[in-house]
């Protein structure tokens, strides 16, 4: 064997120990979690829970810093200043893989991400005020054809999944709809209840209200109805071939050394298992989607290259 070889391979085995002592001396402080919407809504509830988990698991506190807008992508972009440590991680929603086609970055979505692994998605749905005129989505659509431009709904934020997603079925019912965008669903949801907006596209953080008979559910975007609205249909019931559940994850700054993320994918794997979190997400009909690192990071590959077909479709790829 070579003088090199052999050096390396005594290097090698002097950095195995030293990796594993790292691995398991993090984390030494709290560890903080950015998630993309506001305090209140879905994401933030179920979040708060997971972290609180999971700091258990690490034996640090994982303290959630909101920071809504700009689509959910402001996370993403957070990780791209912070260290590489393991003590800043982020939530990755559906929408940072658009952000390169219709906004000028200089990060790439896949290489500039140390992707940790996937939590779960959202259930979607259509929701329109209880004294609204329209009592089924039949009633929508023929208000919109008959008033191009003219019917009002809110989503989470421009390029979030509820408004593309909305473009996309009228992209494929032939009608404009006025899209308005809040900063998450809480706001949104206060918008729509005060008689501002005609309608909604969000998760499923409209039950309470559903519930309280303040608005109606008109679809959701599953591949089956849900049991908490088993009336309302899906949107491939109504002859629309879409499914939506936009799933999410975690992911740290690039450079994040393995063994840490292995660490942290391991200590939120745990948290994902609780029960308090899975009680949480089913207040809200989510569920666990889980992606392991590796499965996340090729998730992130192909969902980049998807998102761009979807958003040149809509007409809303920034111009070169």
């Amino acid at each position: 064997m070579h003088r090199r070889q052999l050096v390396q391979l005594a290097a090698a085995s002097l950095a195995a120990p030293a990796l594993v002592a790292r691995a398991q001396a993090f984390p030494t402080k709290s560890i903080k979690l950015i998630v993309a919407f506001p305090a209140g809504g879905p994401t933030d509830i179920t979040m708060r829970m997971l972290a609180e988990e999971a700091g258990k698991v690490l034996g640090q506190p994982v303290i959630i810093d909101n920071k809504p807008g700009a689509g959910g992508t402001l996370p993403a972009q957070a990780l791209q200043t912070s260290a590489p440590d393991g003590y800043t991680v982020g939530q990755i929603p559906l929408g940072v893989f658009r952000l390169p086609y219709t906004t000028k970055i200089n990060w790439d979505p896949v290489k500039d991400i140390s992707y940790v692994l996937n939590l779960t998605g959202y259930a979607f749905g259509v929701v329109v005020p209880a004294n609204s005129p329209f009592k089924t989505w039949a009633d929508f659509v023929a208000y919109a054809k008959a008033n191009p431009g003219k019917l009002s709904y809110g989503s989470t934020g421009t390029l979030t999944s509820p408004h593309l997603t909305m473009e996309l079925i009228a992209q494929q019912l032939g009608i404009e709809l006025l899209h308005i965008p809040y900063k998450g669903s809480a706001d949104l949801m206060q918008a729509t209840l005060g008689g501002q907006l005609m309608a909604a596209a969000d998760s499923t953080g409209f039950a309470p209200q559903v519930e309280a008979g303040k608005l109606r559910v008109l679809n959701t975007w599953g591949a089956e109805r849900l049991a908490k609205f088993p009336d309302a249909p899906t949107l491939k019931e109504l002859g629309i071939d879409v499914v939506q559940n936009s799933p999410f994850g975690l992911g740290a700054p690039r450079g994040t050394p393995p063994e840490v993320v292995r660490r942290l994918h391991d200590a939120f794997k745990q948290a994902m298992e609780q029960e308090s979190y899975r009680a949480a997400l089913a207040r809200y009909d989510m569920v666990p989607i889980y992606m392991g690192t590796a499965a996340y990071q090729k998730f992130a590959e192909t969902t980049f290259a998807r998102e761009k077909a979807l958003v040149e479709k809509l007409g809303l790829a920034k111009a070169s």
